[in-house]
Parts: structure tokens; sequence; C-alpha cells
């Protein structure tokens, strides 16, 4: 009954902190001037990545051995494929269920090409790190590293930026100014962050007390359950996004993360572990790979992605992982 009551209050306060992040996100990128695929593929991305982040980190650096490697490696490799599954089905169906939008499609621009032309890059380079003799896994690390620098100079050199006149909602902290000042938005914008982080913290621990009690497997909690519980954040972030019809920044915050994670994060794990993959862990990130090029090829020749079909090649992905390891994939 407790840990029901930490995950309630979790999903409240990581709620109540992604309405002030997305809000305060968007008045990060007007004052700065910067692109709106640079808002979310990069700020909103990366920031609200930090609970997920810091599962594979505390994991592995903190972790006993072997079993906090395989925590963390299966923390890293979940937090894509959730993104690429479960995240597009949340995304598909608020395109469907939000009343105030004007079409069920989600358009994305070219950011959404280019985010996932780089994970359909540098994803697979990370994961067949794990079949290279040791000695040229850093090259790997550095290939990884450079890449999500190159990333993130195309991003805020590409896309259309805010413009002093736009409108955007009113900073939340201030709503009575049409202008507020930046360090009162860096100040919500901080404040959104610790909410949900401590939103997530509450989460995930009611969420591994009940995996625990349950006998879940170690490896299980990290690639199915845990990456639920911490990408919490990616998706309100998208839900509340897409109701505003906001779909460059609803899909660059669960895009962008996903490069993110599978760049700086997947280099970490590269770096400080034997980096050794299961065979379930081999296969979400094949099929998170298959999910994003399936959503690239459709978004190549029809300029938008279908709800339906997100929500489709989603739920199909997670759905055959499941199965997978229920069939008794180790």
């Amino acid at each position: 009954m407790v840990s029901v009551v930490e995950i309630l209050v979790g999903l409240v306060i990581i709620l109540a902190g992604a309405k002030l992040f997305t809000n305060s996100i968007e008045w990060v990128g007007k004052k700065l001037k910067v692109t709106k695929g640079a808002v979310g593929s990069i700020f909103a991305a990366v920031g609200t990545a930090l609970p997920e982040t810091m599962v594979p980190v505390v994991a592995i650096v903190f972790g006993a051995g072997t079993v906090g490697h395989e925590i963390g490696i299966g923390a890293i490799l979940g937090a894509p494929f959730m993104l690429s599954t479960v995240a597009f089905v949340v995304i598909g169906a608020a395109a469907i269920l939000s009343p105030g939008r004007e079409s069920q499609d989600v358009y994305g621009g070219r950011c959404l090409r280019r985010d996932l032309g780089f994970f359909m890059i540098v994803f697979p380079v990370a994961v067949g790190a794990a079949y290279v003799p040791p000695a040229f896994r850093s090259l790997v690390v550095v290939f990884l590293i450079l890449a999500y620098l190159f990333f993130v100079y195309r991003t805020f050199r590409e896309g259309e930026c805010y413009t002093a006149d736009e409108m955007i909602e009113p900073l939340l902290f201030a709503r009575r100014k049409e202008n507020p000042r930046f360090p009162l938005v860096v100040f919500q914008v901080l404040t959104a962050l610790g909410a949900i982080i401590f939103g997530a913290r509450v989460f995930v621990d009611g969420v591994t007390f009940l995996a625990t009690e349950l006998g879940v497997p170690a490896l299980l909690f990290s690639l199915l359950i845990a990456p639920v519980a911490t990408e919490m954040p990616e998706k309100f972030n998208s839900v509340i996004w897409i109701g505003e019809d906001k779909d460059t920044l609803a899909l660059g915050n669960v895009t962008g993360a996903m490069v993110f994670q599978s760049s700086l994060i997947t280099a970490l794990g590269i770096a400080l572990t034997p980096w050794e993959l299961t065979g379930a862990a081999f296969a979400s990130a094949a099929l998170a790979t298959a999910s994003a090029f399936v959503a690239y090829m459709y978004f190549h020749f029809k300029g938008r992605l279908s709800s339906r079909l997100m929500i489709a090649v989603g739920g199909g992905f997670y759905g055959l992982f499941i199965l997978a390891v229920v069939a008794g994939l180790r």
C-alpha cells in the first residue's frame, strides 16, 4: 500500500514539474533566441533525461560489481528502447485524444529527421562496441562524444528560432509580466527540474519496492520497469506540448533524449563497464533501432507521423520484447 501511494504521489509531482518545465524552457528559448529544435532536442531532452541518467550512473559507480554493471547496462539500453516504443505510443495517443489539436498526425519538421538519423548511426555503433576487442572501445567512446557535440552544433544552427514578438504562455512564476526577467525564468527551470527529479525518485522507489516484492530479476527491472518510471518526465512534457500543437517540441523532447542517451550515456557505460550484452539487452537495442527506422522512413516519405502508426509500431515492438523475455530470452 505504501509503495502504491509513493507511485501516485511521484506521478503528481512529476506532472506538476513537467508543466513548470515546459512553460519555462520555452521562455529560455525565447530569451536566448535559439531554435525551437534546440529547445526540444537539447534543453528539454537533456534536462528531463536527468532522472533516468542517474540510474545507470549510480548503478555503475556505486553498485556492487557485476550486479551493478548489469543494472547499469540494462538502464542505459532500456532508456532508448522505452523512448522509441512506449513514448511513441504516448505521443500518438495524446495526438488522437487531445481535443484542441488541428490534426491527429504529428509534425516534427526536419528536426525529427535529424534526431532519428543521428540515433540510427550512433546507437548501433554503441551496441556494436560489445563485439569488438576492448582495445578499440576507447575509439568508440571518442566517436560517441564527438558525434553528440556535432549533433548539438547542428541543432543550434538549424530550424526556426523564437522571435521577440512570438506569443507563448505567460511564465507561471510571473503570470502578469509580459516579459519576465531571465533570472526568474532560470529559477522556474531549476524549480521544475528539482520537482521532476524528486518526483521521479519517489516514483522509482515505489516501483522498485514493488518489483523487489514480486521477485523481478535485476536485468528485467533495469530494461523494462526502471525506464518506464524514469522516462515519465519526457512523456508528460510531450503530452503537454502535443495538446498545445507544439509538435517540434513534443517530438524533439523524446528524439533528442534518444540521441543523448545513445551517445553520451552509452559512452559512459562502455568506458566504465565490461560492456557485455545479454540476449535481452541486444534485443531491446535492435527493436529500438527498428522502431526509429520505421518512424524515420514514414516521415521521409509522408512529411509527418501517423499517430496510429506510432501506437502500432511502438506498442508492437514493446510487446515483442515482452514476449521474448517471457519466452526465456536472457
